[in-house]
């Protein structure tokens, strides 16, 4: 089975192609024979070499913002593209800020259904059929469109490997935005970049998260010099960022990042379902926790009941040592 073709709203971020992107236009590329994509910002042209790599055909440039949130003339300039051109069979958005704003924006401009949170799509006939993880991810619902093309899909990170295709000339075109009106009326006038020392935490190969089982706000800095000890990236449960422990970029779940390292250590994090909807998928987890029937340790690889307090000082003090 193959659809004819999909668009992707590839963002960017230092420089390059966000792994969200990239995860996207592989899905894209495995179900569709013609892939093509629309980004914005200052030399947007200037990617179309490693989105060609990623099977991108063509780029519809909508070129600066210039102070604009990218929401609204992301939706104008799809349904101007669609209201000139056929409709693609499906749309991929990936679940950042943009791509749900702007996502909600088109489904509103062309009165279609979306269908968000999306962990994985399977082919069947000509259509696409969701899968969405539940409860915890014990359980796999299946939706899909009964409207007609364009389909929107909001797709979680991680969901798919992101896989280089053979090398494709990619065709830059600029892109039509028609009035926006109202809907253009919030402008940007600061904007803040997150601060960190090692990897990004959703493409760290360590991830060293720790939750309320640490006892007290201070004890987080253990979690920060494990993770750094082993060159990965901290992170922490809705709890203590909800209690203002650490900033909410840290936090790893279902309202918060997906992450799918090689090493996930959760220490002092029972396991609750939005917890581990975010890291179930990481290749080889290790609890700490001083609860024996905490729920972290069903899905762990490698537990250890104990004080999170106690036992990471001397993990750190072994790694140290070697």
């Amino acid at each position: 089975m193959s659809l004819g073709k999909i668009w992707v709203l590839a963002e960017f971020a230092e420089a390059k192609p966000t792994t969200a992107t990239l995860e996207l236009l592989s899905a894209a590329s495995t179900f569709a024979d013609r892939v093509e994509a629309f980004a914005w910002g200052e030399g947007v042209a200037d990617y179309s070499g490693v989105l060609g790599d990623y099977g991108v055909s063509k780029l519809y440039d909508i070129g600066s913002l210039a102070g604009s949130l990218p929401g609204p003339k992301v939706a104008a300039a799809m349904a101007e593209a669609i209201s000139k051109d056929s409709a693609p069979d499906a749309i991929f958005f990936a679940t950042s800020y943009d791509g749900r704003d702007a996502a909600a924006r088109l489904s509103a401009r062309l009165s279609v259904g979306v269908i968000t949170n999306v962990v994985n799509l399977v082919a069947e006939g000509n259509e696409l059929n969701a899968e969405h993880a539940i409860f915890g991810g014990e359980m796999i619902l299946t939706s899909k469109f009964t409207a007609s093309a364009p389909r929107i899909f909001v797709i979680r990170a991680k969901s798919f490997a992101p896989e280089a295709k053979d090398t494709a000339s990619c065709e830059v075109v600029p892109a039509s935005v028609s009035d926006l009106g109202s809907t253009d009326g919030a402008k940007i006038v600061s904007s803040h970049v997150e601060e960190r020392s090692g990897p990004k935490l959703d493409e760290a190969p360590v991830v060293v998260s720790g939750g309320r089982g640490l006892g007290q706000p201070d004890r987080y800095q253990l979690v920060e010099e494990l993770a750094s000890l082993l060159a990965g990236a901290p992170g922490a449960s809705r709890a203590i960022v909800d209690a203002g422990w650490v900033p909410y970029s840290y936090q790893v779940g279902q309202t918060g990042k997906t992450v799918k390292p090689n090493l996930y250590i959760a220490v002092g994090i029972s396991g609750a379902t939005q917890h581990m909807v975010g890291m179930k998928g990481s290749k080889n987890i290790v609890a700490i926790n001083k609860d024996k029937e905490a729920p972290i340790f069903q899905v762990c690889d490698f537990g250890i009941v104990g004080d999170a307090s106690k036992i990471v000082p001397k993990l750190i003090e072994a790694i140290k040592a070697r």
